[in-house]
């Protein structure tokens, strides 16, 4: 049996089992509720887990190593920013969350604010999502052309296809219990790749520190202050604080396992473990980075690796023995489809809550079965529209960069106007929509003209808001502003 043949087995095998979750989870859906946030139920610990597995995915799995292999260990510094910026939303946005019954972050705008901000933060998320998930969606597809040759539309459909079944016939229930499944496999694929590597290594953990030290690979710390270098341990500490309170405390897609735990509670402790999670499993897949640089040095490849994110493929793809490969191929699937079947599932929360039912209804609430419908066809939807942006996102650099930095420049307004709306500033939704506009538009300014570190785009985005809408509320409001 051939090599490809064995692959195909075991994906095939795990694609099914993927299939047969999203149905028996799905079973006992009774309406909107339970579509988009499994009936409030979720324990803390699966909240937890499929957090992690939505925001790393394939950038995680493909982008880590590719960045450690190509430089160093300092990538961790973004990471160790992670868990405070989840320890500020914790104390500061979540408890929003569970004040009355809502079912996506958007709805804390509307009641500070208006429709307005909540339609216009709505629009935000659904374009980052859009964009960064399309970024994802390609990263799986350009793994799965290294390691199991195919057209690229084919290796798009495969994984969009599988994972908009599950999330439509389980919803949010089937997609985090998905979530905690997909977890433990594409970490297991990740350490059994691991072990090999250090197995094939000439004097093993020794012989890669022989290559390392004097390369400074190992570097992890570096205090300059210079905002053109992402990876600092200023613009790591507080710009990794910020984005991640930019999307942990506004992001519907992890807002929304938040809720789904129902209670404050419960969310925070699924928040904050979350964080210590994150960061062990950055800090393991750099490690894989700098072994895999140690590696092509004693074994230098035929070929020259286009880019550092061709890195850790190629190496599942020629080195791993029959078998192996295909189940780290199966956790590649697992790190791209936890990430797109949250977003689908949160687009879908989003389109049908923060604008289906505010334009088409004119704000009315929608029946709960006609809610549950529409949902579904956003679903289907958004799945689509992912698949598309994946064919464009080839010109776009370094998987994992593109995908923060759409993030970062989209997220740090919304962030900010979320900070407004714990203060008593008297600002009208009309100003705090400008507030928030205000801030993306500096970000996309500052990114097309360079010399800013991404790590920093939140930071700056997010104060640029706070200032704007801080300037706006000191001129009294004209009787005609709504």
């Amino acid at each position: 049996m051939s090599v490809r043949l064995v692959n195909w087995v075991i994906v095939v095998c795990y694609f099914a089992v993927t299939l047969w979750i999203g149905r028996r989870v799905g079973r006992d859906q009774a309406g909107l509720d339970d579509y988009l946030l499994a009936g409030r139920r979720i324990p803390w610990w699966a909240a937890s887990l499929s957090i992690v597995a939505t925001e790393t995915s394939t950038l995680t799995f493909v982008g880590v190593p590719g960045i450690a292999y190509a430089g160093d260990l300092t990538f961790v510094q973004v990471a160790l920013g992670y868990i405070f910026g989840r320890a500020m939303v914790a104390v500061l946005l979540v408890p929003g969350y569970f004040q009355g019954r809502i079912s996506t972050a958007y709805e804390v705008l509307a009641v500070r604010f208006g429709g307005k901000v909540q339609t216009l933060a709505s629009v935000v998320f659904m374009v980052n999502r859009w964009l960064a998930d399309g970024v994802r969606l390609f990263a799986t597809a350009l793994v799965l052309l290294a390691l199991m040759p195919m057209p690229l539309p084919l290796a798009i459909a495969l994984v969009a296809g599988v994972t908009l079944y599950y999330t439509l016939r389980g919803g949010l229930r089937a997609v985090i219990w998905n979530d905690v499944i997909q977890q433990f496999i594409y970490l297991g694929g990740a350490l059994v790749a691991a072990v090999i590597l250090l197995w094939r290594m000439p004097g093993g953990w020794q012989g890669a520190l022989q290559v390392l030290e004097p390369e400074g690979k190992l570097v992890w710390l570096n205090l300059d202050w210079d905002f053109s270098i992402p990876y600092t341990f200023w613009g790591g500490l507080i710009g990794g604080a910020v984005l991640t309170a930019a999307t942990h405390g506004t992001d519907q897609m992890f807002v929304q396992r938040l809720l789904a735990t129902g209670s404050l509670r419960q969310g925070r402790k699924a928040l904050i473990a979350s964080g210590f999670i994150v960061f062990a499993q950055m800090a393991f897949f750099l490690w894989i980075g700098v072994l895999l640089f140690a590696f092509y040095t004693y074994f230098p490849p035929e070929t020259a690796f286009a880019t550092g994110d061709a890195v850790f493929p190629r190496f599942i793809a020629e080195e791993l023995p029959m078998g192996l490969g295909g189940l780290v191929i199966a956790a590649v699937f697992a790190a791209a489809m936890s990430t797109i079947s949250s977003s689908l599932n949160s687009l879908a929360s989003t389109s049908t809550i923060d604008i289906y039912q505010r334009f088409r209804r004119g704000g009315s609430t929608l029946e709960d079965a006609e809610a549950f419908r529409v949902s579904r066809w956003m679903t289907a939807l958004w799945a689509v529209a992912l698949s598309l942006i994946a064919f464009l996102a080839q010109a776009w650099g370094p998987v994992l960069q593109a995908g923060l930095t759409i993030t970062s420049i989209t997220f740090g307004g919304v962030l900010g106007i979320f900070i407004v709306g714990q203060t008593s500033w008297r600002l009208s939704q009309g100003r705090a929509a400008l507030a928030l506009a205000i801030g993306i538009l500096t970000l996309i300014v500052v990114h097309s003209l360079g010399g800013l570190a991404w790590t920093w785009y939140t930071v700056l985005g997010a104060t640029v808001t706070i200032c704007a809408a801080g300037a706006l509320s000191v001129f009294p409001a004209r009787a005609q502003e709504s």
